[in-house]
């Protein structure tokens, strides 16, 4: 398994220039036929075969990814028992009793906002854009607990620059699908929904930035976000949004679903910071799930010499 050290990876590392640099080239290159709403007219439509959305469908990995951490993965069976989703119930077991019957296909991802081509993405679209690759990521949860997961998926940027953001994009919003016959837990959450999130453009397009499409080498399971989600591997892991259906350039700063409930707790960044505490517990150590013992908690979830610069001059404290 392939393992990265702090320090060394940069912007050069991410999907080549020839893979992303022209749309035209990249939808020729894969083979593309006919069209489908790009710009306002009709996506792309793929010349593969239909690839199943379907949670537990095992996916053609084909890159073991040097932005993984080497550190001892947590369990399948930790990581799809112990949840947040809202939508399907408060308490961490809920979301794994209660999501099984959750449809995920047809899905479909729309990009849309200040960018020249807008586009709406079939999961076909999306698991076939560039090769999957799968990234052993650190998340921190806010309550206190970490763990370690291969992911699957690619850099969000990659899907990004297709839409070519213009000068007005600042921020890059998202919305989680909703369904209230689906999902009736999610009225008695305490939370607005659907759920939404934002990040800085340069945060968006920063290459640890995942839109995830799997993790253990096979399609999400509902309880975890199917189909696709994002997993920003320095933030806390509720800026990770699930089951995302919409994606927005904006200007201004996008509305966050936990910082408008609660904006003293949670701020719009949400980096993790070990010198910022909730106002309810201290966030100085953390508890790998599985294990009984606490850890040190990590600045930026120990990804810091990757994304520190994007904080330049920044007070943290202030912009939690």
């Amino acid at each position: 398994m392939s393992s990265w050290k702090e320090g060394e990876l940069t912007y050069a590392d991410v999907t080549p220039k020839s893979v992303y640099l022209n749309r035209r080239q990249i939808l020729k290159a894969m083979g593309i036929a006919g069209t489908v709403a790009l710009g306002g007219k009709a996506i792309s439509r793929l010349a593969f075969p239909p690839a199943t959305a379907n949670a537990g469908t095992k996916l053609n990995v084909a890159v073991k990814s040097p932005f993984s951490t080497s550190e001892k993965q947590n369990t399948f069976d930790d990581v799809t028992h112990y949840n947040n989703f809202y939508e399907f119930g408060t308490d961490k077991s809920d979301p794994s009793r209660n999501a099984g019957k959750f449809r995920t296909s047809p899905w479909t991802v729309s990009v849309e906002g200040a960018v020249k081509n807008r586009a709406k993405y079939t999961m076909d679209d999306l698991l076939k854009l560039v090769p999957l690759e799968e990234r052993i990521y650190r998340h921190r949860c806010v309550e206190g607990w970490s763990i370690v997961v291969p992911w699957i998926g690619y850099s969000l940027n990659t899907l990004l620059k297709l839409a070519q953001p213009n000068d007005k994009a600042k921020y890059v919003a998202f919305e989680s699908y909703y369904d209230r016959d689906q999902m009736p837990w999610g009225e008695h959450s305490g939370i607005d929904l659907p759920y939404v999130e934002g990040l800085r453009l340069d945060e968006a397009m920063h290459p640890l930035t995942l839109l995830c499409v799997g993790m253990y080498g096979e399609s999400l399971p509902n309880q975890d976000g199917a189909p696709v989600r994002l997993v920003i591997p320095w933030k806390y892991g509720f800026k990770s949004i699930k089951s995302i259906v919409k994606i927005r350039f904006v200007e201004g700063e996008p509305r966050t679903t936990w910082n408008l409930y609660a904006p003293r707790e949670y701020g719009f960044y949400s980096n993790v910071n070990p010198n910022v505490d909730h106002p309810r517990w201290s966030q100085a150590t953390e508890r790998r799930l599985g294990e009984f013992s606490r850890r040190k908690t990590l600045m930026f979830n120990g990804y810091g010499d990757q994304v520190a610069s994007l904080y330049t001059g920044m007070d943290l404290k202030k912009y939690y």
